[in-house]
């Protein structure tokens, strides 16, 4: 389902538009275990469970194989009807539009509660579907609650398929089923051809509307409430002949702000998307500025040595209103200052001023993460590393405790992020001050914006050695 008015750039569009995987969706209404099967299914706990209802609320893809079959596996939020919260009736839209794109449709049901109005409801709702519909029968733990099952034939859809997400009872012959039921694809999924970038940030930044801009589709719930996005939500799209896997995460709190179990998971898995991403994404709200929040996510992603892009959202209510070319370049100047200023350990990562709400500044974004990523790659022959570190230290030696410092010898070791072994006199002497002035001569010189920089200072004894 396409925003209204979005037309997608032909140079970047998801890749449902340009084939997949036959796509296997689970509804049901809330509190039934869809995302217990869900994790039962793909083997890993992805999505968050809680024993309250509404914790799942977007739409959550994961591949999953079966006797060597692959499909693509989507979680879905509770659907209720006669509900007027609009967070409700995002989450039923969610479920709507995974249901136009199924292959194979799971409804799932509690055996223990039995047939409830509300299975009724979604029951005749999705009665019409032209993809096969599997009615699932969950928490039937035993022989017992699995003869209770028989009640839900009353739903008209079929036969019923006994099951225990939580203990795995019935989930392979569920399986069966399903693969049976599937199209024939040709489609091999694969991550190593994509570029994983994580979109995180502090809570209500914007960072489910800039996904669902480059997008192209309300695949994220957008609220003003905080803490809208739960899981951590990967989607594709094809960006100048690029795979690019995006990746929504929860807003990142402070660890001693986290409140409940629930927010405690979704913290947890937007760092560990954090943590397997190439590219972080940093949200920044533009009409805020940059908080002592934004700073703490950056860090975390300079910690963990990831590629970083400070994303500058909201841009629209920033610029002024008369819309003057020099007018918004001074303004952008001064932002990006400010930013600098505040937060010289990223001066590396570039700034990117965009709006969600009018998906201004979409392209140049995508442009800048694929810089860096490539940046972050990045790898340079050990006779011009050499080179630039002996210039740096011709244009400025440096004596510390009456003792003249040395580099004998600078090698790459590593990429992702680039890192450099420099072979010393004495790794002591390398002060700080000095080895930040090293680093920026050797981004002055290579192509390195965008990703942080590793410096190994090393006795030159541990080179005679072999170390």
């Amino acid at each position: 389902m396409a925003l209204a008015g979005c037309l997608i750039p032909p140079h970047f569009r998801t890749m449902s538009s340009v084939g997949r995987l036959p796509r296997v969706v689970i509804v049901g209404r809330p509190n039934v275990g869809k995302s217990s099967l869900f994790n039962r299914i793909i083997g890993r706990r992805l999505a968050v469970i809680e024993h309250q209802p509404g914790v799942t609320r977007d739409r959550l893809y994961h591949v999953a194989e079966w006797s060597g079959i692959n499909f693509e596996l989507v979680d879905t939020g509770g659907i209720l009807f006669g509900e007027d919260d609009p967070l409700v009736e995002q989450i039923r839209v969610q479920a709507q539009i995974a249901l136009e794109e199924a292959d194979v449709v799971l409804f799932m049901v509690d055996a223990v509660d039995g047939p409830m109005p509300a299975d009724y409801d979604l029951a005749d709702k999705i009665r019409g579907l032209r993809c096969p519909v599997l009615v699932v029968a969950n928490k039937a733990d035993n022989e017992d609650r699995e003869t209770w099952t028989t009640e839900f034939y009353g739903l008209g859809l079929g036969d019923v398929h006994p099951i225990s997400a939580l203990h795995g009872r019935g989930t392979a012959e569920l399986l069966d089923e399903v693969v049976r039921r599937l199209p024939t694809v040709n489609v091999v999924p694969t991550e190593e051809d994509t570029t994983r970038i994580a979109i995180v940030g502090r809570p209500n930044v914007g960072k489910s509307s800039l996904t669902n801009a480059l997008l192209g589709e309300e695949r994220m719930i957008v609220s003003d409430l905080p803490g809208t996005t739960r899981d951590a939500i990967d989607s594709r799209i094809a960006f100048r002949g690029e795979t690019i896997t995006l990746v929504d995460t929860a807003g990142i709190r402070r660890r001693g702000k986290v409140q409940g179990s629930i927010e405690y998971y979704m913290v947890l898995r937007a760092e560990r998307a954090l943590e397997r991403a190439d590219v972080a994404l940093v949200v920044v709200d533009g009409a805020e500025g940059l908080t002592d929040g934004d700073k703490r996510i950056a860090k975390q992603a300079h910690e963990h040595g990831k590629a970083a892009v400070l994303a500058v959202n909201k841009w629209d209510i920033v610029e002024p209103p008369d819309g003057r070319p020099n007018k918004r370049s001074k303004v952008k100047t001064e932002f990006a200052k400010s930013v600098r200023d505040d937060f010289p350990e990223l001066t590396y990562a570039p700034l990117a001023f965009v709006s969600a709400f009018k998906r201004t500044g979409l392209e140049a974004l995508l442009e800048t993460c694929m810089e860096a990523s490539e940046n972050h790659h990045f790898r340079v022959a050990t006779g011009r590393l050499n080179g630039i570190i002996r210039e740096a230290m011709f244009a400025r030696p440096l004596t510390r405790k009456g003792k003249a410092f040395k580099v004998y010898y600078a090698t790459q070791t590593g990429t992702c992020p680039p890192t450099f072994a420099l072979f010393c006199n004495d790794p002591d002497l390398a002060h700080f001050s000095y080895q930040r002035y090293l680093e920026n001569r050797i981004r002055d010189e290579l192509p390195l914006e965008g990703t942080p920089v590793r410096l190994d200072f090393r006795s030159s004894r541990d080179k005679a050695v072999g170390a």
